[in-house]
């Protein structure tokens, strides 16, 4: 098995820990909300109010289940439109008290039903990335285990991305790439070398910040590292005026080294395999 393989089945492991388990680890006294105030809960998202040495911060995350019923009532980490909207009203009333926001992102990507679809699934994730861009106060997003397509990015729109050590980001699925590509998907682990998802790849590119490691490390040494790494970002980001902080989380998207090469990475697997 390869490495980016075994990253990949890594990545997608029930036993992963849930933003859930993050959010009741790492912050103290984590009180859940719910609701999108418009249409209903959504258990995929999920999100609240904690303290981190004493500072309030909003924790919002999408979270799989850990068997099969919690799956179900999570919609395998999928979030609807209500979703991402109870992730919306949750940032704004951050941004209303002050109160840093911290995302865990953990999804194969939005959930494509025909439901979703008719209460407006891409409105409410680009709404969430034009509010994310302006909102005025820090915002630290963690992928920690799959980050899919603009179901994550939707929560990721923040001054910094971090990537657990085993976990992977990408427009799309292996699998989706490579039936789009070679009408096959079967050839995922292929498209998945092809693809770039994996941290380290995309740390080198500046596509993410940090990778936290994981090799090696009990759980709760993984804990205390994201909690120690949060810490210190927010003491540095508060340091930042609102406009300051602002223009830096534009130009972080805007200029991210090497993003005409990671584009080119699809292009070269689209050019004679996937065309002729």
């Amino acid at each position: 098995m390869s490495d980016v393989a075994r990253i990949l089945k890594e990545a997608r492991d029930q036993g992963r820990l849930t933003a859930l388990d993050f959010a009741k680890e790492i912050f103290d006294d984590f009180i859940e909300l719910h609701g999108d105030r418009n249409f209903r809960d959504d258990g995929a998202v999920i999100g609240g109010i904690g303290r981190l040495n004493g500072q309030a911060v909003t924790v919002v995350g999408i979270q799989k289940g850990k068997n099969l019923q919690d799956n179900l009532n999570r919609n395998f980490g999928q979030p609807h439109p209500e979703g991402y909207r109870k992730a919306l009203r949750l940032m704004k009333q951050a941004e209303k008290f002050g109160r840093p926001v911290v995302t865990f992102i953990n999804t194969a990507g939005a959930y494509p039903g025909v439901g979703a679809e008719e209460r407006g699934q891409g409105e409410a994730i680009a709404r969430n990335l034009m509010e994310m861009s302006d909102l005025k106060v820090p915002i630290i997003a963690i992928i920690i285990g799959e980050g899919g397509s603009g179901g994550a990015l939707a929560l990721a729109v923040a001054d910094k991305v971090w990537m657990l050590e085993n976990t992977i980001y990408s427009i799309l699925s292996p699998e989706g790439f490579a039936t789009i590509l070679w009408k096959d998907g079967s050839r995922s682990e292929e498209a998945a070398e092809l693809m770039k998802i994996t941290s380290g790849e995309l740390l080198n590119m500046g596509i993410v910040d940090k990778v936290i490691p994981e090799r090696g490390y009990f759980t709760s040494e993984i804990i205390e590292a994201i909690k120690t790494a949060i810490v210190d970002e927010l003491a540095e980001l508060s340091q930042l005026a609102t406009e300051d902080l602002l223009e830096a989380r534009y130009q972080r998207f805007r200029n991210i080294k090497n993003i005409g090469n990671y584009i080119q990475c699809f292009l070269d697997g689209m050019t004679f395999e996937g065309l002729v």
